[in-house]
């Protein structure tokens, strides 16, 4: 993309990050983490201008890919009490707070291992993974990085279908992201 996924402006003055926040502290979850690395510092700037409460963890080793990313989170998130973890990623910023809401109240109904959006073969984000499964992300093949565990965990029981397109709209080219603003209205950060 040239610069950061996180500091992609969305309208609004909203920038990729800040929306992600905003979306899950609407959706009343607890404790935001939010992991950073290359031009950590950056964006945690851009982001406290938002004044919206998150915790940083900065992943030294963002170079071996997103699973150093989600081990650096989990080392943040996972104490006692914690019965879980939901998981998104910057890229897909327009996800509905009724979404995140959704994913967790399945949890809680029925305490699926991973609770997960879904649209007929799609599945979207944030992505639930109970703490049973921490280990086994932290000794997850890097390269695969969480897919496997989430794939072979995956049930019916933790499949949330879900008419939010914001679920599975993963932004990762130049072309994709013109078709987002372009499909924002303007001072807004939600699609028309």
């Amino acid at each position: 993309m040239g610069r950061p996924k996180a500091l992609l402006p969305l309208g609004s003055g909203e920038i990729f990050l800040s929306r992600v926040v905003r979306t899950f502290l609407e959706a009343d979850v607890d404790d935001v983490v939010v992991v950073v690395g290359h031009d950590a510092e950056a964006i945690v700037r851009a982001f406290a201008v938002s004044g919206l409460a998150a915790r940083f963890v900065v992943n030294r080793d963002y170079e071996r890919g997103q699973s150093s990313s989600l081990i650096a989170g989990l080392g943040m998130v996972d104490r006692p009490g914690v019965a879980a973890c939901l998981l998104t990623l910057v890229d897909v910023p327009l996800i509905a707070s009724s979404t995140v809401r959704a994913v967790v109240d399945r949890y809680r109904r029925t305490r699926a291992p991973i609770v997960r959006p879904v649209r007929g073969t799609e599945h979207g984000h944030p992505v639930l993974i109970d703490h049973s499964l921490f280990d086994s992300l932290r000794h997850a093949d890097p390269a695969a990085g969480a897919k496997p565990i989430v794939r072979a965990n995956a049930s019916p029981a933790g499949d949330v279908e879900i008419d939010d397109d914001g679920a599975f709209a993963d932004i990762d080219t130049p072309e994709e992201y013109q078709r987002l603003v372009s499909s924002v209205g303007p001072g807004s950060s939600s699609p028309r």
